[in-house]
């Protein structure tokens, strides 16, 4: 019945993170709430129960807040293709690919879904915490404006302004957000609080006290910086981070251009057996690997590109003589196969794209997109699988004789004759405790069993950080 919003003096102040703790504390207080993200931009999505995609920031807060993900928790996902233009999905589903000037005229379309997506959330939830996106700041954008002050007035939520203090300027992020908003725009603002505080919060009373005076604004308190906050899922590729070290079994994920769903890596990362190492640009493939994954990725063949430009074929090639093993995801699995064809340019170029011939299959792209959770056996060990499906084109060939998993009866995926080198459409596969041990086992390593534990405790320790720290109980009393 009543929301409150959260909005950042820029982007990657902890919005999402303030979000999912607000959400997770809220129902502990025996509330029944949800998250809303009008607008997100990311190439990490979640396939939601309704059979749509949102942002992977939503379907963290949702389960922050015991449900499950739902298109109408992020109505307007923005997918990058390129550096210029995105595919645009609206409730779900795919509305189109525009460049990024012509975006600005679909907003005011896009409208009417996102109040109807928050219209139906809040009359099924006794709270709503909304998510904005980028900065209220950015006044250049406010024109039509459906991620910030645009939403907040068109549905009448409170905004609480969040500044990021570990990047530095936290007060003139606060106080120069207020001097360049429309003063019916900075009518909305409740208040502020400042995040990612690091050292003793007391040193920082004086500026504190300046950002109340100068604005006008409660202050709702000063967050000191999460550290466990690494160990939830990422939504944005740059917070990915160099990987983990310490475990015998060397894994390398390459960083592609257009990296998507790479929530894949999570649980491996929370593996004390498993050293993870994202190969950037630039960087060769280290020798001493025993496993590489080429990770899903929004075009594969222009990923296929930025691949061999760095000369990660020619390393990969040397890694399977070396004995190494190989498995490509979803876009990655398409790479692996010795051609992409692609006779509708749903990609770009129509045409054919040769690949890196690991794999002697052939992808076909179209135009139809495959959005669905999946049940799975693996079909090496025996073991269940869970994951999701999240990709356009169909593969097939001589490999997925030896499938990777079964799916109700029928292949998926496909491995090598050796099975060194595997590939799958399963998004999500790592995240079974189950399956990710019998997988690290086939390779010499032991799995730690509890990932989706570990996610749940990391949650409840976010929502008693934000308890301990914060005005938490003023936060959701304003909410309306």
């Amino acid at each position: 019945m009543t929301a409150l919003m959260i909005q950042g003096c820029g982007s990657n102040v902890g919005k999402s993170l303030l979000v999912a703790g607000l959400c997770r504390a809220a129902r502990r207080r025996g509330l029944s709430v949800a998250p809303f993200k009008p607008q997100n931009m990311s190439n990490n999505a979640a396939v939601t129960v309704d059979g749509g995609e949102i942002g992977r920031a939503q379907a963290l807060q949702a389960l922050a807040c015991g449900l499950e993900p739902l298109t109408d928790m992020n109505p307007v996902l923005l997918k990058p293709e390129t550096d210029t233009g995105a595919q645009v999905i609206v409730q779900g589903r795919r509305r189109a690919t525009v460049r990024a000037r012509d975006y600005a005229a679909l907003k005011p379309e896009l409208m009417a879904s996102v109040l109807e997506s928050f219209g139906r959330l809040r009359a099924a939830h006794e709270l709503v915490i909304v998510e904005g996106a980028g900065s209220p700041a950015e006044v250049n954008l406010r024109r039509g404006d459906i991620a910030n002050m645009g939403f907040a007035r068109a549905a009448d939520v409170p905004v609480i302004l969040a500044g990021d203090i570990d990047r530095g300027g936290v007060i003139a992020q606060v106080v120069g957000t207020q001097a360049v908003l429309d003063p019916e725009d900075a009518a909305m603002v409740a208040g502020f609080l400042v995040n990612k505080f690091r050292g003793d919060p007391s040193l920082f009373d004086d500026g504190y006290r300046l950002i109340e005076a100068r604005t006008g604004w409660r202050g709702f308190g000063v967050l000191p910086y999460f550290a466990d906050a690494a160990r939830l899922p990422a939504e944005d590729a740059l917070d990915i981070g160099q990987g983990t070290r310490g475990g015998a079994l060397k894994v390398a994920c390459l960083a592609l251009s257009r990296i998507a769903n790479f929530d894949d890596l999570d649980p491996l990362k929370a593996e004390p057996a498993v050293s993870l190492t994202m190969v950037r640009a630039g960087q060769p493939i280290p020798g001493d690997c025993d496993l590489v994954i080429l990770p899903g990725t929004k075009s594969t063949v222009g990923d296929l590109a930025f691949l061999r430009a760095q000369g990660w074929d020619i390393d990969l090639a040397a890694h399977v003589r070396r004995g190494g093993a190989v498995l490509g995801i979803c876009g990655g699995y398409q790479m692996l196969g010795r051609v992409i064809a692609d006779p509708d340019g749903i990609e770009g170029v129509a045409g054919e794209t040769g690949g890196l011939g690991l794999l002697d299959v052939v992808t076909v792209m179209s135009a139809e997109k495959r959005l669905t959770r999946t049940s799975a056996i693996h079909a090496a060990s025996g073991a269940a699988m869970e994951g999701y499906e999240i990709h356009i084109g169909r593969t097939e060939g001589p490999d997925r004789a030896r499938p990777f998993a079964m799916v109700d009866g029928a292949p998926e995926g496909a491995v090598s004759a050796d099975g060194r080198i595997m590939g799958s459409y399963l998004h999500g596969m790592f995240t079974g405790d189950a399956f990710r041990a019998a997988f690290l086992g086939g390779l010499g390593a032991a799995s730690v069993a509890g990932y989706g534990q570990g996610v749940e405790a990391v949650l409840d320790a976010l929502a008693d950080h934000m308890e301990a720290h914060l005005d938490v109980a003023g936060l959701l009393a304003l909410a309306r």
